[in-house]
């Protein structure tokens, strides 16, 4: 079957989830299951995977390569940046879709792999709380308080000004590029961070619907799919100065924002054939707005 494979309940883009029409749905079935457009177009295979952050692009970018030059694109979110660097480290994918930058780590685990990191957007990530804890009085937090909650030295929201009401931290998985980022701000370097025992999530959708059904939980999300929901507030952080910096595209633009990160396609050594075509593609002007589009900050 030629079709882009990929599952729209777990790897939904954070804006198409919420606002996608009946008619659209109906229009990427038949994409998805009855195969490119161009019959006689010669099967291209290309296989990424990687961060959930970096995914609505690349998904979106798929769908366009699909229904213009008919390629078979599988793309996939199992493992998160990690498991996009491992997959690329074992030759199993064509391009990795990370949110943190390679580690020395990476690079030593798999020596004969020379990674190519080709920067295509910005995020920032942010501390979302659930409404009623927005609601209670928390809109802002300073990073030792963030270190006390992650740390369960801060176990209830009355502690900073909130409701009275046990913390829930859903805490991203370790190797996942928005953990990183958190634990680099937090604890100046992610190998710093203590170990804790919270309840765990994956990507970026189940981080969401999690704190969006708990009434007292926070956790870290990428800004992006934090934009613009109901059920969920993204905190701002109050600097050392006293300054509050929220999450917005201007103050992760300008760096303000302190949890900022990059978002890049990977390959093994200098990107050919398809991948480059793919990546080009991401890179163009239309690729670009697509990055835009996802709520991210295009990198040209």
């Amino acid at each position: 079957m030629n079709s882009i494979k990929r599952s729209f309940a777990r790897h939904s883009s954070p804006l198409g989830s919420l606002r996608m029409t009946g008619a659209l749905l109906c229009a990427l079935s038949l994409l998805l299951f009855y195969g490119p457009v161009h019959a006689g177009a010669a099967e291209i295979k290309l296989k990424l995977q990687g961060s959930t952050t970096v995914n609505p692009v690349a998904a979106e970018a798929a769908e366009v390569l699909h229904q213009e030059k008919g390629w078979n694109i599988f793309v996939d979110t199992q493992g998160g940046s990690s498991g996009g660097i491992s997959a690329l480290g074992d030759g199993l994918i064509d391009i990795g879709m990370i949110s943190k930058p390679v580690s020395e780590e990476d690079r030593q685990k798999y020596p004969k792999v020379n990674f190519r990191a080709h920067a295509i957007g910005i995020d920032g990530v942010a501390l979302i709380v659930s409404r009623p804890v927005w609601d209670g009085g928390v809109h802002v937090l300073t990073k030792r308080q963030v270190q006390g909650i992650y740390e369960s030295k801060i176990k209830n929201w009355k502690e900073v000004s909130g409701p009275d009401a046990p913390i829930v931290f859903y805490n991203k998985e370790p190797g996942r590029g928005t953990w990183e980022v958190f634990a680099d701000w937090a604890y100046n370097g992610h190998k710093n961070a203590p170990l804790v025992s919270h309840p765990e999530v994956g990507a970026n959708e189940e981080a969401r619907n999690k704190v969006a059904s708990h009434p007292s939980a926070i956790s870290q999300l990428s800004f992006a799919w934090a934009e613009g929901a109901e059920q969920i507030k993204a905190l701002g952080i109050r600097l050392d100065n006293g300054r509050v910096i929220y999450p917005n595209a201007e103050e992760i633009r300008n760096g303000t924002y302190p949890l900022v990160r990059t978002l890049y396609l990977v390959t093994n050594g200098d990107p050919k054939g398809p991948a480059k075509e793919f990546i080009d593609f991401v890179m163009s002007e239309r690729g670009q707005a697509l990055v835009k589009k996802n709520g991210y900050l295009p990198i040209r």
